[in-house]
């Protein structure tokens, strides 16, 4: 299981997102939120960004790492259905992202933040696991 919806309330969305690897973890998550941005199978992955996120500890890099996709959604007026993670520590990370255009018909929820609300990432027996809530 790549992730799951956890709760849907009127302001807030949080959903578990599932890696074996800390790569396929933050890919995951990037496509759980996704799915709440968009119609992910209808967006084409024509046009590729490269991301490089920062931050003190990984809990603040998963934060970094979202919270910089909403803003890719606005600056570059894309919805991005494929991400792909090539370099990862802690404190670091370089990815890819790859999508097209904002158009109406393949839009679904704004997503406003990610937010520190039940957010949660740990190792688990199988990999990772990472709890997070998204302010819509």
């Amino acid at each position: 299981m790549k992730y799951k919806f956890i709760d849907e309330i009127t302001s807030d969305v949080v959903f578990e997102a599932y890696g074996s690897s800390l790569k396929e973890l933050f890919e995951n998550s990037a496509e759980a939120m996704f799915s709440m941005i968009c119609k992910l199978d209808l967006v084409e992955p024509v046009d590729e960004y490269k991301i490089e996120v920062e931050s003190d500890d990984v809990e603040g890099l998963m934060i970094n790492w979202l919270q910089t996709l909403i803003a890719e959604v606005d600056i570059k007026e894309m919805f991005f259905s494929k991400f792909r993670v090539t370099d990862i520590t802690e404190k670091s990370m370089t990815a890819f992202v790859y999508g097209e255009s904002v158009s109406k018909e393949k839009g679904e929820t704004v997503v406003k933040a990610v937010t520190y609300h039940q957010f949660e990432l740990k190792k688990t027996d199988d990999g990772y696991m990472c709890r997070v809530s998204l302010d819509i």
